[in-house]
């Protein structure tokens, strides 16, 4: 037996892929070149939300790269610079350049604490000794690193 599909649906007028009568609802067929649009919209924009998070992530990283590299270049300075006691970890203590150009000391005296016997030319900042023996800068706003790295060309033959 070879039964034949009927082209006409014949089920229930409620389950009708089409309007059966002047009554039904208007069914419209879907504009596939309008849904791709807007999917493709939608796609663009969540990818540019993300490649901007993911931006700021990475000059986020970049600047804490730069600020571990000017750590690691003041803390190679500060080691040949004149310490005369044993630095503590945590503790905080003051950088000055000596009168001969190039040459450094570490103090635990302040600039405003020295006498007449002041054995340095300028002070340049506030350090402190961190747990992985780098030094930080704390007065960052007012230190001038591109002086630092004036200092530290002429102290690399040392």
């Amino acid at each position: 037996m070879n039964k034949e599909k009927s082209s006409y649906y014949t089920g229930e007028a409620k389950f009708s892929p089409v309007p059966l009568s002047v009554s039904s609802p208007v069914i419209k067929p879907i504009d596939k070149n309008k849904v791709t649009a807007n999917a493709v919209e939608a796609m663009h924009m969540q990818a540019h939300q993300q490649i901007d998070m993911l931006r700021k992530q990475a000059e986020l990283i970049m600047q804490q790269v730069k600020e571990i590299e000017d750590r690691l270049k003041i803390s190679e300075l500060i080691y040949k610079a004149e310490i005369r006691f044993k630095p503590v970890m945590g503790q905080v203590y003051h950088l000055y350049e000596k009168k001969q150009a190039g040459e450094f000391l570490v103090s635990m005296i302040a600039p405003n604490e020295w006498g007449r016997s002041q054995s340095f030319s300028r002070y340049l900042s506030i350090v402190r000794l961190l747990s992985d023996s780098t030094w930080d800068v704390l007065d960052k706003a007012s230190f001038n690193f591109d002086d630092f790295e004036q200092a530290i060309a002429l102290n690399q033959g040392v």
